[in-house]
């Protein structure tokens, strides 16, 4: 092989061993990343887990005592709380003692207060899991498992302002109308061989109830804040008109987020994110 054959070849041979040594230097370094990311994300599940488990190892014995002590201006729970288990265990067992239609609002809800006083907002089941509601984003009825979804993502970014919520399953017949309100009582029917009510709500019509299964329904529970905190309402700016054919200015105006930057509460403090 002449000389100059040699040089094309070593030179071929170097860049090949070149590229080869770059790529799994690269590979390497993804890798070592993706293995710390996994990591990254193994400790993050481990740290959301929450058993629900009865016990409680605190000065108050009382889930509700604990979970009215955890709410502070900036935030409903704190980041870390063993207890948080046991107060959810508690929403989902503590016995209903009474039961009363929601407060006012635009989706179907009972009021229910359960052993040791507690005040919690039960929302009823509406569609199967898989079921898909057509038309516009606000069409239909809440779901109730959204309630759910809602405060484990709460968890998750870190924001920890949404209330306590966990789903439930009761029975009409032998937990809610024994100790139901005239008012919430007066609702009740039975469709088919389905228990129902339909409550009170601006959109709640007696032609649509929420039906169990049988006398079993499915469905959240949300845990109300003590009253020493009352509610202010805020209107959301980025909310929609509800109006067919209507725009709200977000959804035109390209320079609305500047205007609500200088808009209360949001002009100020973390609220906007």
């Amino acid at each position: 092989m002449k000389l100059k054959q040699r040089v094309v070849l070593l030179a071929i041979l170097l860049v090949i061993f070149i590229f080869t040594k770059v790529f799994l230097i690269d590979n390497l370094d993804t890798s070592a990343a993706n293995r710390e990311d996994q990591r990254a994300f193994h400790r993050m599940m481990t740290s959301l887990h929450i058993e629900l488990d009865p016990r409680l190892d605190h000065t108050l014995q009382s889930p509700w005592e604990i979970a009215a002590q955890w709410v502070v201006p900036r935030e409903v729970y704190p980041e870390e709380t063993p207890e948080l288990g046991a107060v959810m265990h508690a929403m989902t067992t503590k016995k209903i003692i009474k039961a009363d239609v929601g407060y006012k609002g635009t989706q179907l809800k009972a009021l229910l207060i359960l052993e040791g006083g507690q005040k919690v907002v039960f929302k009823p089941k509406r569609y199967a899991r898989d079921y898909v509601v057509e038309g516009e984003p606000y069409a239909g009825y809440d779901r109730h498992n959204a309630e759910v979804a809602a405060f484990h993502l709460d968890r998750i970014l870190g924001f920890r302002r949404a209330p306590l919520v966990v789903g439930r399953f009761v029975n009409l017949r032998t937990e809610i109308k024994p100790v139901a309100t005239e008012q919430l009582l007066g609702t009740f029917m039975t469709v088919g061989n389905n228990t129902c009510f339909y409550g009170k709500c601006y959109y709640c019509r007696e032609t649509e109830p929420a039906c169990a299964d049988g006398d079993i329904m499915e469905g959240s529970v949300t845990l109300w804040l003590p009253d020493v905190w009352p509610l202010q309402k805020h209107r959301h700016p980025w909310g929609r008109t509800y109006r067919e054919g209507k725009l709200a200015r977000w959804e035109y105006d390209e320079s609305y987020c500047d205007a609500v930057k200088k808009t209360s509460p949001y002009d100020s403090g973390p609220r906007l994110l």
